[in-house]
């Protein structure tokens, strides 16, 4: 990146299903030109292997990484902490982050950065990101929804976090399963304002994102 200040995105992945649309943010962060810090819980390894096949392991994150994205492309503007070190950068609101992504989130830690309990590294660097005032998008993967969550995304918003359910929208053309966690993926980027190609925009026009998607017009995917 230059002698440019660094000031990443961290991306906070939990332990929700929905793998994939962290990949998809990821990449998409990447090939905008953004640096991403990259906090994966404990959970989440769990559910990166039993999604892909793919171990995630601290000491080999590069090579973990490089696998799960499907490419090394970019690695060299990702920085990776462990979710148990309470000492990494992004803990501190002096570190100049631009703000924070959890894709996807858990209820459990829905609950922990609303509570503010900061159990591991995300929900520290979440809480973080909330008392900094910074961008916070917390894409919530799970269904249906008890009371106690509503309430605790509704502290969420109030807060000034973006709540952002994974729920993909079918107006845009997708069909297949990648079209579809790309437009997760490119809402969760809509809100932080950073730039993509990952799906159709609404134009006002019925049935035209179907018809490109059918002449072969569709969003391209990040990367290709």
């Amino acid at each position: 990146m230059g002698t440019a200040k660094r000031q990443p995105w961290v991306v906070g992945v939990s332990g929700a299903s929905g793998t994939p649309y962290a990949a998809s943010v990821i990449r998409a962060l990447l090939a905008a030109g953004e640096a991403v810090d990259l906090v994966v819980s404990r959970a989440a390894r769990l559910t990166i292997l039993d999604e892909t096949g793919i171990s995630f392991r601290d000491a080999h994150w590069r090579t973990d990484l490089a696998a799960w994205l499907g490419s090394d492309e970019g690695l060299d503007d990702v920085r990776y902490w462990p979710a148990g070190d309470f000492a990494a950068g992004p803990s501190s609101g002096s570190y100049p982050a631009k703000g924070m992504l959890v894709v996807p989130a858990t209820t459990g830690a829905v609950a922990g950065i609303a509570l503010g309990l900061s159990k591991d590294l995300l929900q520290r660097v979440a809480s973080v990101t909330l008392k900094e005032r910074r961008p916070l998008v917390v894409c919530v993967r799970e269904t249906p929804l008890n009371g106690v969550t509503l309430k605790h995304l509704v502290e969420l918003d109030a807060q000034g976090a973006v709540v952002l359910p994974a729920s993909p929208g079918f107006y845009a053309g997708g069909s297949t399963v990648r079209e579809l966690v790309d437009f997760v993926a490119g809402r969760v980027l809509d809100a932080v304002d950073v730039p993509h190609s990952l799906y159709l925009r609404w134009e006002g026009e019925l049935g035209a994102a179907a018809r490109k998607t059918a002449a072969g017009e569709g969003a391209p995917a990040e990367g290709e």
